[in-house]
């Protein structure tokens, strides 16, 4: 269908050669989202919650609020144009809003709440439970992204060298180091995995579903979103929440910025910068309540 989009632009709409590049350039960035994210094939199989996911992994890449709306604006033309071409039935883009001036800051987990979640929760003893708290424990420990905890495999973890290899946005690599404590866990993990499926191979997904399939979007959603309704009091109930603490908790003890765009895999300072307005807020806090002349 973006062939037919772009023949429409090009000869119904007389729009510019440097337009049509534009949306071109949209639609094929956000049909490699689709799949490296959420196995899609096609753009007109997408919904609300991919364009959603779509909009937010934007916002993480630190892109300006004009750049995310004017590739929203791309979307809504493309599923117009395919609603009056009777190719869907719904505009998936409807409930999507624009971004309004002055960035809103991530949201996190206070310390103490996060450490709850981690150890006091009731996870089942059998693999689904472990599974879960492993999902937990990877998220928050390594900061890695959904995408990337969906494609991590049981021989990119390194435990003797201590650290985990991941596959990034734009097909890069990266190497996230994984502490003592994670490492433990992740021993733990591997034996329920083995009593489970019998050998964990090198190959095999590291989250996988009973069948021992791989683990998809949706069900990474769930298993947060169980949890997080368990102990943290807040709106944002979403994988992209623990990688938001996890960078935020990183800068409150006073790491280094380029060290956290590392971990975090991020192109630029311009995505990893927005946490230091966290990190202030809370320097802020406690001058206020510390100094005698606040």
């Amino acid at each position: 269908m973006l062939f037919s989009f772009i023949n429409y632009l090009e000869n119904e709409k007389r729009a510019s050669a440097h337009t049509v590049l534009a949306y071109k350039n949209d639609l094929e960035q956000f049909s490699d989202f689709l799949g490296s994210a959420f196995g899609l094939d096609r753009l007109e199989e997408a919904t609300h919650a991919e364009i959603r996911a779509w909009m937010v992994d934007l916002i993480e890449d630190g892109l300006s609020e004009a750049t995310v709306n004017r590739k929203m604006a791309t979307l809504r033309t493309f599923f117009t144009f395919l609603l009056k071409s009777e190719v869907i039935s719904r505009d998936p883009t409807v409930k999507i809003r624009s971004l309004k001036k002055g960035r809103k800051l991530p949201t996190f987990i206070p310390e103490n709440e996060m450490e709850a979640l981690l150890e006091a929760a009731n996870y089942d003893a059998g693999y689904e439970g472990q599974r879960d708290r492993m999902v937990m424990q990877i998220l928050y420990l390594t900061g890695m992204r959904l995408s990337e905890l969906i494609g991590l495999r049981w021989n990119a973890i390194d435990l003797g060298n201590g650290q985990v290899k991941v596959l990034g946005k734009g097909k890069k690599y990266r190497i996230i180091p994984v502490s003592n404590q994670l490492q433990k866990k992740i021993l733990s993990y591997k034996k329920v995995f083995e009593e489970t499926f019998s050998f964990a191979d090198g190959n095999d997904y590291f989250i996988v579903r009973n069948n021992k399939e791989a683990a998809y979007p949706m069900m990474i959603y769930r298993i947060v979103r169980r949890y997080l309704d368990l102990f943290i009091q807040t709106t944002k109930r979403s994988p992209h929440l623990m990688r938001h603490t996890f960078a935020t908790h990183l800068l409150n003890k006073g790491a280094d910025l380029n060290a956290v765009k590392d971990l975090l895999g991020h192109s630029s300072l311009a995505a990893t910068q927005v946490y230091t307005h966290n990190s202030i807020e809370k320097l802020k806090a406690v001058y206020e309540q510390a100094h005698p002349k606040a």
